[in-house]
């Protein structure tokens, strides 16, 4: 067995906790934001401002000529709702970007 397969073994020997603080600086911890959070966020406030905008689009007078309300319905909460994601997405990319801005370089 060459040094380099035993080295890369992940069954071998894990750091203690104390070495681990030796090495990483808690001040320079970046804290970026959660992908999975912002996309949710995104889309259910968009499912709900979606079928809100429709339902209220489809009961108004104009609305009334609809040959089938249930497609305006849904292709407007689908439209609304990408929007919406999209847009959650665009500002945890920026805020991403922002912590990533405010660290300071490594010597």
């Amino acid at each position: 067995m060459s040094e380099t397969q035993a080295t890369s073994d992940p069954t071998g020997p894990v750091p203690d906790d104390v070495e681990v603080r030796a090495v990483v600086d808690p001040a320079t911890v970046r804290r970026a934001p959660r992908y999975r959070a912002f996309f949710w966020t995104g889309a259910i406030v968009g499912l709900v401002l979606g079928l809100v905008l429709s339902l209220y689009l489809v009961g108004s007078p104009s609305g009334a000529s609809l040959m089938k309300p249930g497609v305006y319905v849904t292709v407007l909460t689908a439209g609304v709702t990408l929007g919406t994601t999209l847009i959650a997405l665009l500002v945890a990319v920026i805020a991403d970007r922002r912590s990533l801005r405010h660290r300071s370089p490594r010597a």
